[in-house]
C-alpha cells in the first residue's frame, strides 16, 4: 500500500509525521505501508516569516526528519492527478516525467498570492509570498542604497491592509533604516480598498493597529485600490500618483492550481471542499488539508483559514485519516475550536488575540515575545529523532492553543 502526500509545507509535513506515527502505533512496517512525500525540495519554507529581512535563512531542512520516520521523499513537482487511475504525474528536476501510483492521496499544495491583471503589476510589483519572491524583494531593497536619493527610492507602497500587508509594512521602516541610513526620509504607505485597516481582524484590534502605524509613521490610503504601476511609481483608483520604486503586493490568496486537477467542488479561493475527516467530497481515497482545503473547524460555522495555525493541525488529521483508512481503522473528525492570532507590528511590538471574536489579550513587547517564540520555535519541524518526531504528530495535540484560551 502507498500513501502519497503532495507538498512539503506545514500541512504536508504534519500529514507525513502523523501518518508515520499511526503506522508505528499499529506495528505496520514501511514495506507494508509506504508513505511518500512529493515536493520540489525536501525543505520547509517558513512562509509566515518572509516579511522579515534575510529571507534566504527562513527555511528548515526536512530530509533528516523524513528519513528518521521512514517517509520516502520524492523530488519533483506534481503536474497532474488522475483520480480514476490513482496516479500522479511528477516532473523531476532533470526534466523527465515520473508516474507514481497511490492507494490514498493527501493534497497539501498550499496557496499562491492572487495577482490580478493590473497594468504593470507583473513587471514592477514585489511580494513576500514565496521564498524566491522574498529574496528578490530583499535584494531590491539593498540595491536602493546605490540609487539616487529621490522620493521614489525612499518610498515603499504595500498594497493590502490585511495580516500580511500590515506585517510587511510595519517591518519596513527598520529595514529601510538599516539599508539607507537613519537620516533617510523614508515613507511606507499601505493601500487598501476597504475603508478600515485590517478588515478581517474586527473592531477590537483595529485601534491598537492604528496606533502602531502612527507610531512607526506608516501612512494609509484606505478606500483606494491600485490602478496601475510603472517605472515612476503607482497610480491609485482615486487618481493619486505615488512616486516609488517599491510596491509590495499583499492582497489576497488562492489555492495552488493543482487543486483543479481533482474532480471536486471548490470554493471561491480554489480550495477543495472536504468532509469533517478531510476527505475530498465525492472523491474516494483523496484527502486535502491546509490552504488546499475548505474545512469546518467546529459545529458553529467557523472554517479553517489560510494560515499556518490551521494547516499544521489539518495536515495531522488528514495524514492520520488517510493511513487509518488503509489500515481499516476508524477515522477521526478534524476539529480546531481554539483560534488565536499574533500580528507582528515591527518596532511597535505585536498584537495577540484569542477566539474568533479576536479578543485582544496581549500587546506591545509582551505580545512581541510570544510572536518571536511562535516564529522561531513553534512552527519549525521537530528534531530528526524518530521518537521525538512521531510524538509531535498526535492530531489531537498539534497546534493545541487551549493554553491561550
Amino acid at each position: 500500500m502507498r500513501l502519497v502526500i503532495i507538498g512539503a509545507g506545514f500541512a504536508g509535513m504534519y500529514a507525513a509525521l502523523s501518518a508515520a506515527r499511526l503506522r508505528e502505533i499499529q506495528g505496520v512496517s514501511p514495506d507494508q505501508l509506504e508513505i511518500a512525500l512529493v515536493a520540489p525540495e525536501p525543505t520547509l519554507v517558513v512562509r509566515p516569516r518572509l516579511y522579515e529581512p534575510k529571507p534566504e535563512t527562513l527555511t528548515a531542512p526536512l530530509r533528516d526528519v523524513l528519513e528518521a520516520i521512514d517517509v520516502t521523499y520524492v523530488q519533483g513537482s506534481a503536474e497532474t492527478v488522475d483520480t480514476k487511475s490513482c496516479m500522479v504525474k511528477i516532473a523531476t528536476v532533470n526534466g523527465t516525467k515520473k508516474m507514481l501510483s497511490y492507494d490514498r492521496l493527501v493534497v497539501t499544495t498550499g496557496s499562491r498570492l492572487f495577482r490580478p491583471n493590473i497594468p504593470g503589476l507583473a513587471e514592477h510589483g514585489f511580494s513576500v509570498d514565496s521564498l524566491d519572491d522574498a529574496i528578490k524583494l530583499d535584494k531590491h531593497l539593498h540595491g536602493l542604497a546605490n540609487r539616487p536619493a529621490t522620493n521614489g527610492r525612499d518610498t515603499v507602497v504595500v498594497a493590502g491592509g490585511g495580516f500580511t500587508g500590515i506585517e510587511a509594512a510595519t517591518e519596513m521602516p527598520a529595514r529601510l533604516r538599516d539599508i539607507l541610513g537613519a537620516n533617510a526620509k523614508t515613507r511606507v504607505i499601505i493601500v487598501d480598498r476597504n475603508k478600515e485597516i485590517a478588515p478581517d481582524m474586527g473592531a477590537g484590534p483595529r485601534p491598537i493597529i492604528t496606533v502602531a502605524l502612527d507610531k512607526l509613521g506608516v501612512e494609509t490610503r484606505l478606500g483606494a485600490g491600485v490602478a496601475s504601476l510603472d517605472n515612476s511609481g503607482v497610480t491609485l483608483s482615486t487618481g493619486e500618483h505615488i512616486e516609488t520604486e517599491t510596491v509590495i503586493w499583499a492582497a489576497g490568496m488562492r489555492a495552488a492550481p493543482l487543486t483543479a486537477q481533482i474532480p471536486a467542488e471548490r470554493d471561491s479561493f480554489g480550495r477543495l471542499l472536504v468532509d469533517r475527516c478531510l476527505q475530498v467530497s465525492g472523491v474516494p481515497g483523496v484527502f486535502a488539508a491546509g490552504d488546499a482545503a475548505r474545512a469546518a473547524c467546529d459545529d458553529e460555522g467557523n472554517y479553517a483559514l489560510m494560515s499556518c495555525q490551521h494547516a499544521t493541525r489539518m495536515g495531522a488529521f488528514a495524514g492520520n485519516n488517510a493511513a487509518t483508512e488503509l489500515l481499516g481503522l476508524a477515522t477521526r473528525p478534524y476539529h480546531q475550536k481554539g483560534y488565536v492570532t499574533c500580528l507582528d507590528l515591527g518596532g511597535a511590538g505585536a498584537l495577540f488575540t484569542r477566539g474568533w471574536e479576536r479578543e485582544v489579550t496581549m500587546v506591545g513587547d509582551v505580545a512581541k515575545k510570544t510572536k518571536q517564540e511562535i516564529n522561531t520555535v513553534w512552527i519549525y519541524p521537530p528534531r530528526a529523532e524518530r521518537a521525538v518526531a512521531l510524538a509531535s504528530a498526535d492530531p489531537e495535540r498539534v497546534t493545541d492553543v487551549t493554553g491561550f484560551l
